[in-house]
């Protein structure tokens, strides 16, 4: 089913290869979605489908979101009181967080009960930024949840990260990796689905993930 999908612009990066993603995962799809890159709050209204991506400090990330007029209210009427699908991508699925702790404490949207922070492997030889393809290890409910329709547990994903996301709720963690310990790589409850990992750089698998979704109708 055709509609558009909104990826919201708030100068945090890797916001064209996020949208040239979607739009690939559309045609393939045949879905017909129409991809947008917006800043404007009421770009939100318009559309079906709602993503965040990010890429950077999670106080700064939460900054340029709140620095947009209007943006944190379209999100909170968009997505959780209209209950449209809302996937965060890196720090776009951490700023789902109640808060982050990186360089000090600061809020986040609150959306899931969780808080993120620095990677801590327990092998010492492991280097921070944890960067570069991982294996997924789908928990909970993630082999029925339709965002990871057709994903194997065992299928590489693309990661570079520093902090991570803990969830208070252990049903809220879809998938995992290692990496010194094990590191949430996608969460979500009801409408709400992020990957710490970046689809767009994840190929084949990143692709499915996108497509499945644009058909997803929480």
């Amino acid at each position: 089913m055709a509609g558009t999908v909104a990826v919201i612009d708030y100068g945090s990066g890797n916001l064209r290869s996020a949208a040239k993603a979607l739009e690939r995962a559309a045609a393939d799809a045949g879905n017909g979605a129409r991809v947008t890159v917006s800043a404007a709050a009421d770009a939100l209204d318009a559309a079906g489908h709602i993503v965040l991506p990010g890429v950077g400090a999670f106080a700064d990330c939460m900054a340029g979101l709140g620095a947009l007029p209007g943006m944190i209210e379209a999100l909170a009427e968009n997505v959780i009181r209209r209950g449209k699908p809302f996937l965060g991508i890196c720090v776009g699925m951490q700023l789902m967080a109640r808060r982050g702790i990186e360089h000090g404490i600061h809020d986040g949207l609150g959306w899931i009960d969780g808080e993120v922070g620095r990677i801590a492997p327990a092998d010492p030889a492991l280097k921070v930024p944890h960067m570069g393809w991982n294996q997924l290890e789908l928990a909970n409910g993630g082999a029925t949840h339709p965002l990871l329709a057709g994903i194997p547990s065992g299928a590489h994903a693309y990661f570079v990260h520093s902090y991570a996301m803990s969830c208070a709720r252990p049903a809220d963690a879809l998938a995992r990796v290692d990496y010194g310990g094990p590191i949430n790589a996608v969460v979500g409850r009801d409408n709400l689905v992020g990957t710490q990992f970046h689809p767009e750089k994840s190929q084949a698998v990143g692709l499915r993930i996108l497509g499945n979704f644009l058909r997803w109708r929480p």
